[in-house]
């Protein structure tokens, strides 16, 4: 891949974010979402918004990169013949968009077949976007831009550990979930996609989840990796492909998480 074919492909995320956002935007706090529910036993909410923005993203691959292959939350999978799959995620974190909180976002991803290669992770109505790999690891925002940089924590007695826990996964894994951050000095919930941007931006230290789908996970490790830190299931094997994902700052805070985490996975 030229440097010419890289920069090609970061633009091309940027502008299907940008054509999310303005779908997203569009419902947020507003009217009426549509809003139903995916899961007949529980409460996994979609709304217009979700499809929408999909749908938006997925016009402009169709006009521009119709030889690539997509994976989508809401429209499925489309095979490609490239090599190459846009992983899509209109809305990560609908129940918070549904809720009204600032922080479910847009994720837009690449991958060549073995893991992905390019990661964006928008929050729309912040304004906050991280975007990693194919030379990528950037920030920018309404309060400035710069480089991602994963925080040096090495150890779980300095870490601050986020997570969606207690609402996705089983019992087993929440307790694992539990049993790590026995030894963390903060934990935090409910924070979604947002949680993996502010590790990559250095103020998280550790994000564990579970019950995940690749479209969830892909954007994330592409901007992790990028800014230094490590994306693996609960068995430490590659995650994204979905399940359980381990995200860390560093390698020595990701093994002593590890450590705890296998016994539950």
């Amino acid at each position: 891949m030229t440097s010419e074919d890289t920069m090609q492909l970061v633009a091309l995320a940027e502008r299907l974010a940008d054509a999310a956002r303005a779908e997203t935007l569009r419902h947020f706090r507003g009217g009426s979402l549509g809003t139903v529910s995916k899961d007949a036993d529980g409460y996994d909410p979609v709304t217009v918004a979700d499809r929408a923005a999909e749908a938006a993203m997925r016009d402009i691959l169709a006009a521009e990169r119709p030889q690539d292959g997509i994976l989508g939350e809401e429209y499925g999978t489309q095979v490609g013949t490239s090599g190459l799959t846009w992983v899509l995620d209109p809305i990560d974190g609908t129940r918070g968009y549904v809720a009204g909180t600032p922080t479910w976002g847009t994720l837009v991803a690449v991958h060549n077949g073995t893991a992905p290669i390019l990661g964006l992770i928008d929050q729309p109505y912040i304004g906050e976007r991280f975007i990693g790999g194919l030379g990528q690891a950037a920030f920018r925002g309404p309060h400035g831009t710069g480089a991602l940089n994963a925080s040096r924590t090495t150890t779980l007695s300095d870490a601050i550990i986020f997570t969606t826990f207690p609402e996705v996964g089983t019992e087993v894994q929440r307790a694992g979930f539990e049993a790590v951050t026995k030894g963390c000095k903060l934990t935090r919930y409910g924070m979604d996609c947002y949680a993996y941007g502010l590790l990559a931006l250095g103020h998280v230290d550790l994000v564990i989840e579970a019950g995940l789908a690749p479209y969830d996970i892909q954007a994330p490790i592409a901007v992790i990796e990028a800014a230094g830190g490590i994306v693996t299931n609960w068995d430490g094997a590659p995650a994204d492909q979905g399940g359980s994902a381990l995200a860390a700052a560093t390698p020595a805070l990701h093994a002593a998480a590890l450590e705890i985490l296998r016994s539950y996975a």
